[in-house]
This record gives structure tokens, sequence and C-alpha cells, in this order.
């Protein structure tokens, strides 16, 4: 259960479950989430978005192992297995009085740590090709993605984590026309110039310090412009990609293009096509 989508009363209903005319709309009886994993794992997500008045009941159901569903003078006893994730660190909500101290100790029996996607890229060609298969039904089959693909994804912050990946899979899937393969074309493919939209700011910085070498040490504009690229082009034959092909794609430009700027420049590099 997300414990982050359902409203108070409703979240109650969902874990300890009712008796018919316990509120209005409990047309039925209806076992909660505790009785319905008899026996087996509940895993409660976002956990630290729980009302206080139901960690209190939470806590009990945890303590004593029996559920009292609402509308109910009888309990219940439950067998099962707790998992609980949060989206910020308990600890400091505790102190907050944001999330109650014992729940927070019954709970943080074994704590499993899991890194952001960044300290674990190896998991990323896994976790994309589970993606593309979770959504398999709405778009095309994915069998496999290619090196080049999965090297440019393990260059990326991803501050999103895992959902972030998981959007990134369906924009390349949604602009994905033939093949079985998700490629470096396709991440390119998806984009949409309005994306830079969203950060008109992006190479604002980089812009300012142009215009105080122009500035400051009379260097002429176009001058200025030619070091700029100069540099970009040095640092992605550098760091974007193991062959040029890939580079340029990278760059969003031609490999014929990338060959005539390299040439311009006297660029080496040990890239090959």
């Amino acid at each position: 259960m997300h414990c982050g989508s359902l409203s108070e009363g409703l979240a109650e209903s969902e874990l300890f479950g009712h008796r018919k005319g316990a509120f209005t709309g409990a047309v039925s009886h209806r076992k909660g989430l505790f009785q319905a994993a008899g026996g087996g794992t509940l895993f409660l997500d976002d956990v630290n978005d729980l009302p206080l008045h139901i960690q209190a009941k939470l806590l009990d159901v945890l303590q004593r192992n029996a559920v009292r569903t609402i509308g109910s003078d009888v309990e219940t006893r439950v067998d099962v297995r707790i998992i609980a994730a949060s989206n910020q660190l308990l600890k400091p909500l505790v102190l907050q009085n944001r999330f109650r101290e014992d729940l927070y100790h019954r709970l943080n029996v074994v704590r499993i740590w899991l890194p952001p996607l960044r300290d674990r890229m190896q998991d990323l060609p896994n976790l994309a090709l589970a993606f593309a298969q979770r959504h398999r039904a709405i778009y095309q089959p994915i069998e496999r993605l290619e090196p080049e693909l999965i090297g440019f994804l393990q260059s990326q912050p991803f501050p999103g984590n895992v959902r972030e990946l998981e959007n990134d899979v369906q924009r390349m899937l949604f602009s994905k026309v033939t093949g079985t393969s998700l490629e470096l074309a396709d991440w390119y493919r998806g984009l949409s110039e309005l994306d830079t939209l969203d950060h008109p700011d992006l190479l604002g910085e980089a812009a300012n310090k142009v215009w105080g070498a122009i500035s400051t040490h009379g260097i002429p504009y176009a001058q200025a412009i030619q070091q700029l690229e100069r540099g970009v082009l040095r640092t992605a034959l550098s760091l974007g990609g193991r062959t040029r092909r890939e580079i340029a794609q990278r760059l969003r430009t031609s490999e014929r293009t990338l060959y005539h700027k390299i040439r311009t420049y006297e660029l080496g590099g040990s890239s090959s096509s």
C-alpha cells in the first residue's frame, strides 16, 4: 500500500478492514490488508506519510499481532511480515514530532538502505529493460538495450532515481517505431525542443563567463565563441562516448560535421568511428 495516496479514513479501512455499515459508504464487509496478507508480506510504501492516529493503530497491530476491523468488537489474529519504506529519513521526523518514536523503533529492526540510482549504475540496464517490458502492452516490445544507450544513461545523474529512469524509458518507447532494441537515437528522438524551455537559463552562467572574458580581456566575440566551441568539443571527445558516432549523436549533430570541426580545431582524440 502506498501510504501517501489515501485519505485518513480510507487508509484505516485499507489497513484494518471494516464491517458493513461501519461508516457511510460501507455497504459490505471488507478485509483489511493485514488480513489479506496473512502468512505473507505487507509492503507499506512511504510509511512516513501515514497520519499520526493511523501510526498509533499500526503500532498496536505490530505489537499484538491482532487486528480489529472498523465497526467490529472482535479481534483477528494476523501473521504478517512488514516491510516499510520511507521517502524521508525517519529519525529527523521523529524529532519534529511528525512520526511516532515508538513506531520508528518497532519498524527499525532490520534496516535496508537502498542507494540512489547514481550509486548503483550496474543495476540500470536490468531496470530499464524491466520498465520496457512492464509497458510492452502499450508500446513496442523491447528485448535489449544497445551498449551505446546503456553507457549514455549510466553517465546521467538521475536526481529522480528509478522513477525518472522509468519516465525516460517510456518517453523513448513512445517515439519508437521499429525494432526490438532501444538505441541512443531513441533517446534523442524522444526529446522535444520544448524540453529546453524548462531550463531557460541552463547556459546562462556560461554565457556570463564568455561576456566577462570579452569585456575584461578585450577578446573579439568571434574568437571567444570559437574558443568556447573548441572547449566543448574537446570535452565531448574526452567524455562523450567510446566512438565518434556516439559523440556525434550526443552532440545532436552529424558525424560529417563533427569530423569537420575536429579538423578545423586540430583536435586529435582516440575515438574511432
